[in-house]
This record gives C-alpha cells, structure tokens and sequence, in this order.
C-alpha cells in the first residue's frame, strides 16, 4: 500500500544508496563501509526498516560472502606463489610482439581468470601484468586495459563463482552448478566475440598506429623477459577446486564450504614455512571492510525493495520467460546497474525475477554485462580505474561511456538471443 511513510523510506533509502556509491567513488582510500554502515543504521533508526529484517538479510548474504572471502584468498595466494608473473611470461611469448595477438591472448587470459577466480582477480591481478606486457613489446596500453576492464564485466556470466552478482542469485535460478554454467555457456561465448570484434574495430588505429591522447608506446625491450617457472601444483589445485565445486553441489554441500576448505588447502604449504607472515597475508587478502560493505548494501536496499520503487519495478518484470520477457528484464537490469550500481540492482531484483528462472538468468546478463557503460556501474569498474591511475592516466568517463556505448548494446542483445535460444533446449 502505498503511504506518505513508504514514499519517504523509499527516497532516503536511494538518498542513503547514493551517498554511498558517491562516496566510494570519491573518496577511493577510505573503506566504503565506514560510509555504508552509518547509512544502514540510520535507515534503522529512523524506522525505515527493522532490526530483525536487517539481520535475516545479513544472515542470508552470509554463505555468499564467506565464499567471496575464501576465493580471495585462493587469488592471493595464486597472486604470491607466481601464477600471475607467470601469465605474463606466457602473454609475452604467445604475442610475439604483435598488439593484435596480445589483444586476442589477453582476452581469452581475462575470460578464464574471470570465470574461474572471478572479476575481481582478473581486475587487481591481470590487468597490472597485462598493461606491463603491453608495454614490455611497444604495444598501446589503453585497448589491453580496456579490454580487462570489460572482459571481467562481461565474461563473468559462465559461472555461478564468476561474480559476487552471480552467487547471490544463484538459488534464486533454480539450477545447479552444471545447469547454471550450460545455460550460460552460449551467452558467455556470444557476448565475448562480440566484444572482440568491436575492440578489433575500436581499436584499429591504436593496434596499429598511434593515437591521440594514448601514452606513446615504449620500443620493446631488448632483453627478453625472463621466463617465470610455471606453477604447476597450483594450476592443478585451481582446476580440482573448480571440480569439487561441480560434484559437491548436487550432493547439497555449500560452495561457500568447499571454497573455505579449498582457501585452507592453498594457504596451508605456505602457512607451515612462515605461520605470521602467512596470516597476516591471509587477513589482509580477506578484505573484512569489502566484506562489510558488501552485507550494508543488503540493509540499505531494503526499504526500496519493500517500498512503492520496488513494486513500480516489480510491475515491469514479465510474468515468464519468453524472448521479449528476457530482453526487457536484461535491459532492466542494466539500466538499474548504471543508476545505483550492479550490487544493490541484483539485491533489488532478485525477489521479482525469482518466480521464472530465466528471467534470473537475463537479470544476471543485465547487471554483470551493462556495468561496461560507465564507471558507475560495478565496484569492479571503479578498482580499475584506480588501478590505472596508479600506472597511467585512466581513461576519463567520456572515453569509457563512448566505447560501452558500442559494446554494451550489442554485446547484450547477442547474450539475450543466446540465452533464450539456450533455455529453449534447457
């Protein structure tokens, strides 16, 4: 029912969002819960929502977000053991030198890291190697980083591990592991070589000569890069982890329990040669601040999900899954991923897809392939531009809105044929 009290919820609660978001974009060196957190408990004091349901909402988020802080520290310690360095190693050699097969390489690089540890690793740990590649051979840096950025948005649809998105919906869609990663196989393909061909096009100029406003590449080195020893024990651990995750889940052991048992396996060599510096490794690489952040966005959302916003939105969601139903949810999401970021458009929404699993799937193509936009649009886009400001001029919001103005459409609409096209022989 709609009451002046709910009206009024509803708009400081998206005022309290907003707050939040800008503040983390502002102010990128302060934790974003300091900022989340009083905003969470003023909605509570001021009665826009209670107590009980903010905890029931935390208590639900708890399985998603223990299995967020295992894989981190799965990627950390790939990050200390070498895997990385030796990505670079091996992008160095299969480009030959050559922008346009760096290009290709670092594609298929950030897909794999993404859909397997995720978009956060692929945005700290592969972008940095990639953009030193890059330049190790004289290539451009901006198509290389750019195309991490957007891989790790758009390629993080394969798995339900793929994207923080992805595991807060992933019961809400009804399917398993297998079935969750076989409906999205097609989108996932689709959406990337789509993406490929634009960069090719976008990037044609700065592939093969320079372009205006690029930093000049450097001549390539003239010593070689030296080979990193491959890491072969921990890409091993990294594809049975990958497999434990696919045979525990039908016999309902929780991927957040298989992801804590895998962190203590990965960390365990290293824990026994140096214990502390082990741990202090381990607490760092947990991020217990994100974590907060992460369960005060659920408290906030709240009273817009429950308010008039969310029935108004509600009332746009198609009642099944037909082609028109998945594009109009996807575009939804998208749309809402872009106005108040892809984290609190995935808790908003997730209630009112939840009666057709296909439409999760859209919503989950929505949130995790528009964020490509603008920077606004994931908390993944708004690392990277900090990490390309540590090593060279971030592109500025324009240049960003200008090429997801390209890929973002496309890349989206290809998703939602594929999708439908996929749920039809589901």
């Amino acid at each position: 029912m709609l009451t002046v009290d709910s009206v009024a919820g509803c708009i400081v609660s998206i005022a309290g969002l907003v707050v939040v978001i800008v503040a983390t974009l502002a102010a990128q060196r302060v934790p974003a819960v300091v900022v989340a957190a009083p905003v969470a408990g003023l909605l509570i004091l001021l009665g826009l929502t209670d107590l009980d349901a903010a905890a029931d909402e935390v208590m639900t988020m708890a399985p998603t977000i223990g299995f967020l802080a295992a894989m981190l520290v799965v990627a950390d310690v790939c990050a200390r053991e070498g895997v990385f360095t030796w990505v670079g190693t091996v992008l160095a050699g299969w480009s030959r030198a050559s922008p346009y097969r760096l290009l290709r390489i670092v594609f298929v690089a950030a897909a794999v890291t993404t859909a397997i540890l995720s978009l956060d690793t692929t945005i700290v740990l592969l972008t940095p190697v990639a953009v030193a590649t890059a330049r190790h051979i004289g290539a451009r840096v901006t198509p290389i980083a750019f195309s991490s950025a957007h891989l790790a948005n758009t390629a993080s649809t394969l798995l339900p591990v793929s994207n923080l998105t992805n595991l807060l919906a992933f019961s809400a869609t009804g399917f398993g592991f297998l079935g969750f990663t076989g409906v999205m196989l097609a989108p996932w393909i689709a959406a990337i070589l789509v993406e490929y061909l634009i960069f090719r096009w976008y990037f044609a100029g700065a592939l093969g000569s320079p372009t205006p406003g690029d930093p000049a590449p450097r001549p390539p080195d003239a010593q070689p890069r030296p080979d990193a020893p491959r890491p072969t024990l921990l890409l091993v651990g990294l594809a049975l982890l990958l497999v434990v995750f696919v045979v525990a889940e039908p016999f309902g052991v929780p991927l957040a329990a298989v992801a804590g048992v895998g962190a203590v396996l990965f960390t365990l060599p290293e824990l026994l040669r140096s214990p502390m510096a082990t741990l202090r490794s381990t607490v760092t690489a947990v991020n217990i601040p994100f974590l907060g952040f992460v369960a005060t966005l659920g408290v906030v959302i709240l009273p817009v999900r429950d308010g008039p916003l969310g029935d108004w939105i509600g009332g746009l969601i198609p009642s099944s899954s037909t082609l028109l139903g998945i594009l109009a949810v996807a575009v939804l999401a998208a749309v809402l991923a872009n106005l108040v970021n892809n984290l609190p458009a995935t808790l908003l929404l997730i209630p009112l897809v939840a009666h057709d699993p296909g439409l999760v799937m859209a919503m989950l193509l929505g949130v995790n392939i528009g964020p490509n936009l603008a920077y606004f649009g994931s908390l993944a886009n708004l690392l990277w531009r900090e990490i390309m400001h540590h090593d060279v001029a971030a592109p500025t919001s324009r240049e960003y809105l200008r090429l997801g103005a390209l890929t973002v459409p496309a890349t989206l609409g290809v998703a939602v044929l594929a999708l439908w096209a996929s749920l039809q022989l589901t």
